[in-house]
């Protein structure tokens, strides 16, 4: 649940208040090319994206890095002319090669903006659902809260943005855009050397290593930097709206300048509270979300010549039961026993490994969840013992007197496993 609600405002929120604010700009431009570039640019944007996002899972036609890195170079160069187009001497130019041009940015920044970020939020849900997982199982229910919920806080956040921006001079929206652009500009210019980098197209130097290290351990703080700067304008907004300017001829018109500001200083509270939220879960969410897992420790058993004697009355109770044993080459071995069910005999046996996360290890969650610590992916007890997926590696056991029997060799052999 947690997992998909930072990894939506992660790498969404972004996306969300960019678009916001070069709406907000559309619209107190009051340019009717302008407000259409926007809009093609969003449908054509998210409809691509869509597409990327279904070749990306179901083909091997899609380079990730490269298309990446192609579309963050198509967003730098719109960031770019924006820039051009919106502080230097342009506007001399003709009305219509203005609005024209203006359109024809809005579309391809908007647009690329999109595609670069929707494609990962829509492949999210896939992650959802494992192979023998129900629609209706407790996990997928938890992950689709988590994920809508990070979908409802940066939906807001962005309405809310462009609502409040409503209203405000041109030149005060043109500069937060600018600004907002530029950081998200920077932390581009460190996605794309990074990648020219690893392919070795440009020569390693000690400044450029520095600044790419410094933008990747720092990821965050280009969103913090855009949340903060982006601020000034609910605020801005929230101080017009305390004393609203009032031409209105008789007290209706009133009520309405007053009921207008009112809605404005909700939405900046819309705002102040999504960024709260956002920065809640990306700070104190991931801290508690990927703090690290204590396995519980190994339980007493008996081991007589080349065979280990487990008590079934002692992992009959259906919970998960961890067990190591010492190899001859002096790795520890872990397995793990759970009762697959109240009402068998049927055990779930296998190594504290699988072939996919290696020797991370499992374990209990609540009272009956078995889940692998490396990728939280949440076990079906039933499978335990089987081959498949996350599974651990099945072990082999027999049965007598009571006591549940494993050989040595078993365990020897998996030795390479754990070292």
């Amino acid at each position: 649940m947690l997992k998909y609600l930072i990894l939506v405002v992660q790498n969404a929120l972004t996306l969300a208040i960019l678009l916001s604010l070069l709406f907000a700009l559309a619209s107190a431009s009051g340019g009717k090319k302008q407000r259409q570039g926007f809009a093609a640019g969003f449908l054509f944007g998210a409809v691509f994206a869509f597409v990327l996002a279904v070749l990306k899972s179901q083909t091997v036609l899609i380079n990730r890095e490269y298309w990446n890195i192609g579309i963050l170079s198509v967003a730098l160069a719109a960031e770019i002319f924006y820039g051009v187009f919106v502080w230097s001497g342009l506007r001399r130019l003709s009305p219509a090669v203005r609005e024209n041009g203006g359109r024809a940015l809005y579309f391809v920044l908007t647009a690329a903006l999109l595609v670069f970020a929707l494609p990962d939020i829509f492949l999210y849900p896939g992650d959802f659902i494992l192979a023998d997982e129900s629609l209706f199982s407790t996990d997928f229910l938890f992950k689709l809260i988590g994920y809508l919920a990070g979908l409802l806080i940066i939906g807001l956040s962005g309405i809310a943005l462009a609502k409040a921006g409503a209203g405000l001079p041109r030149k005060i929206i043109r500069l937060i855009v600018t600004i907002a652009l530029a950081v998200n500009a920077v932390d581009q210019v460190a996605t794309i050397l990074q990648f020219l980098l690893a392919r070795r197209i440009i020569p390693m130097s000690k400044p450029l290593f520095g600044f790419i290290k410094a933008a990747v351990n720092y990821g965050d703080f280009f969103l913090y930097i855009i949340m903060a700067v982006t601020m000034l304008l609910p605020v801005i907004a929230w101080l017009k709206s305390r004393h609203p300017r009032d031409d209105s001829a008789n007290p209706a018109e009133r009520r309405k300048v007053l009921a207008l500001a009112r809605r404005r200083r909700r939405w900046c509270g819309v705002i102040a509270a999504g960024y709260v939220l956002s920065v809640f879960c990306l700070t104190a969410v991931r801290a508690y979300n990927e703090r690290e897992v204590v396995l519980s420790p190994a339980e007493p058993m008996t081991i007589v010549g080349d065979e280990i004697g487990i008590p079934l009355e002692s992992v009959s109770d259906g919970h998960l039961h961890r067990f190591a044993y010492t190899a001859q080459d002096g790795v520890e071995v872990r397995f793990i026993i759970i009762k697959k069910n109240a009402n068998t005999d049927a055990y779930g046996v296998g190594l504290d490994a699988c072939d996919i996360c290696g020797p991370t290890g499992y374990y209990e969650r609540g009272d009956s969840e078995v889940v692998c610590k490396l990728c939280d992916v949440v076990m079906n007890t039933n499978t335990i013992g089987f081959k498949g997926g996350c599974n651990p590696v099945p072990l082999a056991y027999t049965m007598n007197g009571g006591n549940m029997i494993i050989k040595t060799q078993s365990l020897e052999d998996e030795s390479g496993r754990f070292s």
